[in-house]
Formats: C-alpha cells, sequence, structure tokens
C-alpha cells in the first residue's frame, strides 16, 4: 500500500465532515467553470492534486459548465481510494491518470457512479489476483447482478450506466461504458474501443480494453469465461484498416491525440480523442483460415437458438447452437475453418453445401 494511505483516509473523512458541517456549500456546489481552477485544485489533499490538474486540463468544457466542484471532487477520492486499496492498483501514475480517473468514456450521460458501483462490485472481485482476473470476473457478473441485457430495443445506443440500469436494457455501447466505469470503480485501468464498421459492412461494434501489463479485450456482456482476448469479433477486429475513419479500430482517451473517436452513433461528431489501435487486432489473423458464420431466423423474422451440425471434408465435425435476439446483432456461430473446405451445415431437416473460399454468412429461414 501507498504510504499516504492513513493520511488520504483521514482527509478523507475530514474533508466530508466539513462539507456536510460548513455554513455554506456553495464553493462545492459550484459549477466547475464558475471557479478559478487553482481554488478546486486547493480542496483536494497534495496526494490528489497531480490528478485534479489532469481532470481539469483534460474534461470536456461543456462538462464544466454542467458539473459542479463536488462531483469532481467525489469522483477524485474514490479513485484516489481505489487506486490505494486494490491489490492491482499499482500501475503507475500515467495509466491511472488516463485510465481509471476519468469519469466518463466519451458522449454519455455524466452519471456519479464511483462509490455506488464500488460498493457493489468491489466484494466480488477482492480476493482475484489480478487486474485480468478481476476484470473477467466483473465481467461475467455484474450485468445481471444490475438487472441489464443486450437487446436493440434499448431507448438509444450510448446510455449511461445509470441509463441502461433503469432501462433493464443496453447496446454494446451502453454495456461497455457500464463495464468500463465498473472496472475503474475498483482500480482497473480500462477504455472503450470500437469500430464504427467492420471491414466487410456488416456492422459495428463496441468493446473494452483493461491493462494489466499491456491491453487486454473482451466483449462486455459477452465474457469468455475467465479469460480475455477472446470473442466473437476477432476475426472481424483482425481485418480492420489501420488510419480508415470507417473500418478502423480506435480506443477513447480524454488526451487531445488529434485523431477523433468516430461515434456511429453521432455521425460526423468530431469531439472525443481516441487512438488507432488497429495494429494491436492484426495478430488474430491468419491468411489460411476463414471465419463462416451461421445464422437462423425464425417465422417472426426473430433470430433463434437451433441446433446446428457442421461437417467439412477433412473429417472435422461440430455440433452449437446459432445465437438469439440476446446476442450482438452482429455476434453469429462462427467457425474459422481452411480455405477451399467443403462444408455442410445441418439445420432441421434443412442441408446447405458450400466450398469456403472467403468469409461467408449463411442465413436459415426456419
Amino acid at each position: 500500500m501507498r504510504n499516504y494511505k492513513m493520511k488520504f483516509k483521514s482527509f478523507f473523512i475530514s474533508a466530508s465532515l466539513v462539507i456536510i458541517g460548513c455554513k455554506s456549500n456553495t464553493l462545492y456546489d459550484s459549477k466547475i467553470s464558475q471557479l478559478e481552477e487553482t481554488s478546486i485544485i486547493d480542496l483536494v489533499p497534495n496526494v490528489q492534486k497531480q490528478g485534479m490538474k489532469w481532470l481539469l486540463k483534460n474534461m470536456d468544457k461543456d462538462d464544466k459548465n454542467i458539473l459542479s466542484t463536488r462531483f469532481l471532487i467525489d469522483n477524485c477520492n474514490y479513485a484516489y481510494e481505489a487506486w490505494d486499496n486494490t491489490p492491482w492498483g499499482m500501475v503507475d501514475e500515467s495509466l491511472f491518470l488516463e485510465y481509471v480517473l476519468p469519469f466518463s468514456s466519451l458522449n454519455e450521460r455524466r452519471d456519479n457512479w464511483r462509490q455506488d458501483f464500488y460498493e457493489r462490485f468491489f466484494p466480488i472481485v477482492k480476493n482475484a489476483k489480478s487486474a485480468y482476473e478481476a476484470a473477467a470476473i466483473l465481467n461475467n457478473n455484474i450485468f445481471e447482478m444490475v438487472g441489464v441485457i443486450y437487446s436493440t430495443k434499448r431507448p438509444k445506443a450510448d446510455q449511461s450506466p445509470y441509463e441502461s440500469i433503469d432501462a433493464g436494457l443496453a447496446s454494446c455501447t451502453g454495456l461497455s461504458f457500464m463495464l468500463i466505469d465498473a472496472c475503474r470503480s475498483v482500480g482497473i485501468p480500462a477504455r472503450f474501443v470500437g469500430t464504427p464498421m467492420w471491414y466487410n459492412n456488416s456492422g459495428n461494434h463496441s468493446w473494452v480494453e483493461i491493462w494489466d501489463n499491456g491491453w487486454h479485450f473482451t466483449g462486455a456482456f459477452e465474457p469468455t469465461g475467465d479469460r480475455l482476448n477472446e470473442g466473437w469479433f476477432a476475426s472481424l477486429a483482425a481485418r480492420a484498416v489501420e488510419g480508415h475513419p470507417e473500418y478502423g479500430i480506435y480506443a477513447a482517451t480524454w488526451k487531445k491525440t488529434g485523431v477523433f473517436f468516430p461515434m456511429d452513433w453521432k455521425p460526423g461528431i468530431e469531439k472525443y480523442y481516441a487512438y488507432d489501435v488497429t495494429s494491436s487486432y492484426q495478430k488474430y489473423l491468419d491468411d489460411n483460415f476463414v471465419p463462416l458464420r451461421i445464422k437462423v431466423v425464425g417465422k417472426n423474422g426473430m433470430r433463434k437458438k437451433v441446433l446446428v451440425d457442421v461437417k467439412a471434408d477433412d473429417g472435422f465435425l461440430f455440433s452449437g447452437y446459432s445465437n438469439d435476439e440476446r446476442n450482438d446483432a452482429n455476434d453469429h456461430l462462427t467457425l474459422n475453418l481452411p480455405i477451399g473446405s467443403l462444408c455442410t451445415i445441418n439445420v432441421n431437416d434443412i442441408s446447405r453445401s458450400i466450398v469456403l473460399e472467403k468469409e461467408e454468412l449463411i442465413e436459415f429461414d426456419l
């Protein structure tokens, strides 16, 4: 633990008492833009001043007009508390500032989630030995804990965590915002990643990266057991086009990188910054294999969970279930098979054969 731990806790308690007990809370309830930044920095202990300076320098100017000083101080207090109290929180300060301390990722509504999420989620990860393990635990559990599922019927794409909790439904974007904030609440560096469009024009997707001696990806509400760096979209991401504003892969940041995050739900808005991380996904590409994706649709036009059998000419046998509407709209039963494979696909009493020369999406209508 850092040597300022006891000093910080004493300040945290004292500061809370001062705020509650003072005759006027005008200073704390003022909008950030109404105060001199030096006055705000003076309201936090010395160990937090660098963090507060970073927030004030990098946060969106619109947030300064709508958020209170109290919001910013609370965010700072609980972020430093998580940094200090978790075994995986010993990341260097630059990672903490950029990927734990921020209270938002992109344009989602600003919710005061820090304390609530820490109290909800720290108990389920407190025995984890690493950020990697803790992130997998969070992805496997938090959505059931808060009662949120994936659905295209969600009110809007870019819901904040509490908007998603209120609706009980969220898109991959809203689910990613929630998992990122859950990770940050317990001191795990996390960031929002996505592409406006897959290379084959089949759709877009958003997901999460967490830091544990390197960046690791996972789909929010799409856990792969206790493992990261796996997901239905890995082969799609591997074919993304570096430097392309539509077909590239971008990771959100508050730093002014000169590259803007292309939000497909707010097309044309150049306001939030990003890194182009396309190249980090190209290692998952194997030119000798191509994906075969299988989609099954019922009479009502909705995707169905149905048993699918696949046999290839090399003797490969597979049985699995197609994905229904609880999965991302672009998440289909996927097999990566050698180029040139002759595949026979059986769904109920329907049989189709195909020679795989390129990526294929095969749809069965029942």
